[in-house]
């Protein structure tokens, strides 16, 4: 498996592109906006969009989803259903945030943790890992010991905890016994930022290392 990391929306959010190398289908993980920009990703690397997947509810990682979802008819995957008032109030946040008016979308499928989600040869493990928003979830390629992670862990901080329904102490518990148990050599990509290793984190995160929070 191979991807890339397009940056999108004014938050610069990390929409990721995962895909086969043997049969060139395509997974977009996080269509915030800018599916101008996405496009060109996959006409450049000659890839066929298979599934749009969504880690969680917010404008800046899922407010382009209905836009890429209607020039590619594809099925849209994710998040946990937990995240749905969020998806459903996609009008509500563009104007709260001052982005363009987007429209919801019903996924094609809600997640739940032990899921899987497959496009191509590729098979992605699926984690419930609730308290950025309780509905959040993260995609994992075993293979190469890669995780798109969202909005729940970054280089050196942790997601916010200070919307609607997010919690603290569920994030901390998320990803000390969900995102760790997969090993401190897994790479995550983040919602925002640099990428990192699971090892770093665990050790240099003040966030989790009882420094701060």
């Amino acid at each position: 498996m191979r991807y890339a990391i397009v940056p999108v929306t004014p938050f610069d959010q990390n929409c990721t592109v995962f895909w086969c190398e043997k049969t060139r289908q395509a997974a977009v993980i996080d269509p915030g906006g800018d599916v101008d920009r996405i496009m060109q990703v996959l006409s450049d690397e000659n890839l066929t969009l298979a599934k749009i997947l969504v880690t969680h509810g917010h404008i800046d990682h899922a407010g382009g989803v209905a836009a890429l979802a209607e020039r590619c008819p594809v099925p849209v995957e994710g998040p946990h259903e937990d995240d749905r008032f969020w998806i459903d109030g996609m009008p509500q946040q563009s104007k709260m945030f001052g982005f363009p008016n987007v429209a919801s979308f019903t996924p094609s499928r809600w997640l739940n943790d032990g899921d899987k989600v497959s496009f191509g040869e590729v098979e992605l493990d699926v984690l419930h890992c609730p308290g950025h928003t309780p509905g959040h979830v993260v995609f994992y390629h075993a293979p190469t010991q890669l995780a798109q992670v969202g909005d729940v862990l970054f280089q050196g901080s942790i997601g916010r905890t200070d919307f609607p329904k997010g919690n603290h102490a569920t994030l901390i518990r998320s990803i000390k016994e969900h995102l760790f148990k997969l090993g401190d050599a897994v790479d995550f990509i983040p919602g925002h930022g640099p990428m990192s290793t699971l090892g770093e984190e665990r050790q240099y995160n003040p966030f989790l290392s009882g420094r701060f929070g």
